[in-house]
């Protein structure tokens, strides 16, 4: 079957078609930033007609928590305003295929499994970027329900007395070691520095530098340790800006490392990059139709 897959971020939206595990036909456009849902509602539409005719099914990796169909966020802040926006509404209004919604990275999180189910029965993924996030896939299933939130694992506890998170809570693994995170510290050295300078003054050997991506790198080996303890998570995957950067997984392994063993599983980085979410979103909606065809 052929899949019209959308990746909906917050400043871009990606759309292909997928078929047979290739991406074709992709172009991206800017996610609306003025008038939003209304300019939202024209994008989706113009983006049905434009692929109109050559897709079985559609299915949507968005940023944010898909819940019943609807947009929503933990921090709804950092949707600029699409909070609670009918995105499987929107799309129904333009194709009577089937519709299968997925957060991006709970998209990313089933792409990295689909080339390792033969091996591999639990998984995590994480990205480290702006954010953290994660998908989870436990005997061999996505978890999404029942209210979408499941593998926000960046909003779980790293440091009670650490900085106050985009959520509100205290504290949480994203506040701690995202690429904000990082920045909020950098941005205060003299001079300033952005988190890819200070990257670089961490594999230079810069005391400062590496005392702050090691605090990151802890609290994301502490997170691992926290999957693999509490769901018996085999392989754990790390993407994201900051977990793809030069030094950055070793440094987490090394942390990992000096924890009991008990606590350890296989690491690897992401492997798909930006069609991450398109690839994904398309194989578990096409897995899920396939699924629910059986059972009738």
């Amino acid at each position: 079957m052929r899949c019209l897959a959308l990746d909906i971020g917050g400043t871009k939206i990606a759309s292909a078609i997928v078929v047979n595990g290739k991406v074709e036909q992709r172009q991206q456009i800017s996610t609306p930033q003025e008038d939003v849902v209304n300019a939202m509602h024209l994008s989706l539409a113009e983006i049905l007609k434009q692929y109109e005719g050559q897709f079985d099914y559609v299915a949507v990796a968005s940023t944010g928590i898909i819940n019943n169909g609807v947009l929503t966020a933990l921090n709804p802040k950092n949707l600029g305003g699409l909070d609670k926006f009918p995105l499987k509404d929107s799309i129904a209004k333009h194709t009577s295929k089937p519709i299968g919604l997925l957060n991006d990275v709970q998209a990313a999180a089933y792409a990295e499994y689909r080339s390792e189910a033969a091996s591999v029965q639990n998984l995590a993924f994480i990205t480290v970027s702006t954010g953290v996030g994660g998908g989870i896939i436990l005997e061999r299933r996505l978890l999404t329900e029942p209210n979408g939130v499941a593998g926000h694992i960046g909003h779980t506890l790293a440091d009670p007395n650490g900085p106050v998170c985009g959520c509100g809570r205290v504290g949480c693994v994203e506040a701690v070691a995202a690429g904000r995170a990082i920045e909020a510290v950098s941005s205060q050295w003299n001079p300033p520095c952005s988190p890819k300078q200070a990257f670089e003054l961490f594999r230079a050997g810069d005391e400062k530098a590496t005392a702050l991506i090691a605090r990151s790198a802890k609290a994301i080996a502490n997170l691992i340790a926290d999957l693999v303890i509490g769901l018996d998570i085999q392989k754990v995957v790390v993407g994201g800006s900051v977990g793809l950067a030069e030094g950055y997984l070793p440094l987490v392994q090394q942390y990992l490392a000096e924890i009991p063993v008990v606590y350890h599983c296989q690491l690897a980085q992401a492997r798909y990059g930006q069609d991450a979410g398109l690839l994904g979103a398309a194989w578990w909606t096409a897995d899920n139709l396939k699924q629910t065809t059986e059972l009738k």
